[in-house]
């Protein structure tokens, strides 16, 4: 299958196995950014439950901003944040400390424009996995497609409806399995395992 899709900030676990899955993978790089999307954020297992880590992005005067054109607001200091947030859900699970050296550099590094994060976070995912996922990228927007499977729609969390199968999480007993978390849910409770896994999952 030949998908197109967005990037988005350390993607879904649908999101992956749509990557992993798929013949040919196309990114769109075209699209106008719109608010609450995983183009700016992830859901993660915290002691709590499930929370959502947002990186907050300057607002454009302009009325239809391009993603790519989107900058990181870094008057906040949303990556200490994020990094204590991953740590406190995921210090005790089985392969943090195994790819935290991987994933921190993200956070102390700064950035200017969402879209080349998360592209520079999908690499780092994607060694992670041991993978590699060659790609390529729109040139117009289309709101309509043929000759792709178009997971597009997977950027909207409230509306990716996916249940993956259940795997070991670090709060099981407290609040049950919570499914299509951010990919690094799977990656640090089944490391490199996380590739079959994706493999076997059914979209």
């Amino acid at each position: 299958m030949n998908i197109l899709l967005h990037p988005t900030y350390f993607p879904s676990i649908s999101h992956y196995t749509a990557l992993l899955q798929a013949e040919t993978i196309t990114f769109e790089i075209e699209d106008n950014f719109q608010k609450q999307t995983n183009r700016n954020r992830m859901y993660v297992y915290s002691p709590n439950g499930i929370q959502m880590l947002n990186i907050p992005l300057k607002h454009s005067k302009e009325e239809h901003q391009k993603f790519k054109d989107t900058k990181i607001e870094d008057a906040f200091d949303w990556q200490k944040n994020h990094f204590k947030s991953l740590e406190a859900a995921y210090r005790t699970s089985p392969f943090f400390e195994f790819f935290e050296d991987d994933i921190r550099p993200i956070f102390e590094k700064k950035h200017n424009f969402m879209m080349d994060l998360n592209f520079e976070i999908f690499e780092i995912i994607n060694a992670c996995l041991g993978i590699t996922l060659p790609y390529n990228t729109t040139k117009e927007y289309f709101h309509d497609v043929e000759h792709f499977t178009d997971f597009r729609p997977l950027v909207n969390g409230k509306k990716d409806t996916f249940i993956n199968e259940a795997y070991t999480q670090v709060f099981n007993e407290k609040k049950g399995f919570i499914p299509n978390l951010s990919i690094l849910d799977l990656l640090f409770n089944e490391g490199r395992h996380s590739k079959t896994y994706l493999l076997e999952q059914k979209l």
